[in-house]
């Protein structure tokens, strides 16, 4: 086997699943996150083409922090995790770590919005149950991890 085979082997051993995976996952929510955004600034309407009321849950006074929607902090949110995670894949795993905190709190984030949606505003919107799949989908990796070795 030559250098380049070597090197070859090397990286694509050293790239744990757990956490790449981890990390495609936060870039689908990131874009997710990102396009509820560019709506938001742009006012233009969200098309509801599975469910009904992604209008009410997108304009309610829920959807903003400070005036800044929560669709910006979502995809904030998701790029940390994606940027944790990418660094946990190639073996940091301190990062790992911090990407537990991180899908913790946006789990934690996620039900309380997922609330807000069902018992108070009384509608929901599928871009944010799909962000809301996005971010357990997170934990349940990270959880995940931490049964079995990450690999």
């Amino acid at each position: 086997m030559n250098s380049v085979e070597a090197l070859g082997q090397r990286s694509n051993s050293s790239i744990a699943k757990l956490p790449a995976a981890a990390a495609i996952v936060a870039l689908a929510g990131l874009a997710d996150a990102a396009y509820l955004t560019v709506k938001h600034y742009t006012e233009e309407p969200v098309p509801c083409s599975i469910i009904e009321g992604c209008e009410m849950v997108l304009t309610s006074s829920y959807a903003e922090i400070g005036g800044v929607p929560l669709a910006a902090l979502g995809a904030a949110a998701y790029f940390a995790a994606f940027a944790l995670a990418l660094l946990a894949a190639f073996g940091n795993r301190f990062m790992w770590t911090l990407f537990g905190i991180q899908s913790i709190i946006m789990a934690v984030v996620t039900a309380y919005l997922i609330y807000l949606q069902a018992a108070v505003i009384g509608a929901f919107c599928q871009f944010c149950l799909i962000s809301a799949f996005t971010s357990l989908t997170l934990l349940v990796l990270y959880m995940i991890s931490k049964f079995i070795r990450y690999k």
